[in-house]
């Protein structure tokens, strides 16, 4: 991964894909019972992490009726409240490095099957520590420039805030600290910029280059990790040959 436009690209791609495996509904009630749980409470105004993972089940198009069950397991107990966040570190094949974010009610079984999956794609699992000073928290949020003026829409990013903004194959990706995300974010709305998605992600600080072979097992890894049920999030720092993409 190149800076953050091949994972963008490898999220859009797998987006539909996740869908149809029902996994994202899923992943995006456990984020929001959770954010509900901890953080600031039911109320979204006062909770900004759980005010971000509402909109995100607004972006995936997830009926209202499910976010507020989802709120209120957090707020009240019950299933939300027997979760738990776990990170996960290892290495992939040709020494990438690959963070795992989940949620479980069962850290036993959550780490033998994220151990699992490591070996059988050619990586291992580490220490916690081992991978995870290369990635640092970032606010992404992705533009569909449209008829706009991309050079217009840059300028009122940065005004708003945003720290850098980097152009992808159909969408403009604005970055900004986790803290001044919504900030942003209101700042470019205001001016009606289309914004696709916004969510704080961790951003990898180094790359690792990766021949064709290796770069396909890495992919597979990752695809086998997000395959899991507790998994919320998995990030690595592969950089490769774009047209491999296409491929996996």
């Amino acid at each position: 991964m190149s800076g953050h436009s091949k994972w963008s690209q490898i999220k859009r791609q797998k987006g539909v894909t996740d869908a149809k495996r029902g996994q994202v509904f899923t992943r995006l009630a456990r984020e929001i019972s959770v954010a509900a749980r901890s953080g600031g409470g039911a109320d979204p105004n006062a909770n900004f992490r759980l005010r971000l993972a509402i909109q995100r089940a607004r972006e995936s198009n997830m009926p209202m009726e499910n976010v507020d069950r989802a709120i209120k397991r957090g707020a009240g107990g019950g299933d939300g409240a027997a979760l738990e966040e776990v990170t996960y570190e290892g290495y992939g094949p040709g020494g990438a490095a690959i963070l795992v974010e989940a949620m479980t009610d069962n850290r036993n079984r959550t780490a033998s099957e994220i151990r699992n999956a490591f070996a059988k794609g050619g990586g291992n699992l580490g220490e916690s520590g081992s991978v995870s000073w290369i990635f640092e928290a970032k606010g992404v949020i992705t533009i569909e420039p449209g008829k706009r003026d991309p050079e217009e829409i840059a300028l009122l990013a940065i005004d708003g805030g945003a720290n850098d903004v980097k152009p992808d194959i159909d969408a403009f990706e604005v970055y900004t600290e986790p803290s001044d995300m919504e900030k942003v974010r209101k700042a470019l709305e205001d001016q009606r910029v289309s914004i696709t998605s916004a969510e704080v992600l961790m951003q990898p600080k180094t790359s690792v280059f990766l021949k064709e072979k290796e770069a396909v097992q890495a992919l597979k890894l990752v695809d086998r990790l997000e395959e899991l049920d507790d998994v919320q999030k998995v990030y690595f720092n592969a950089d490769f040959e774009s047209d491999i993409l296409e491929q996996v």
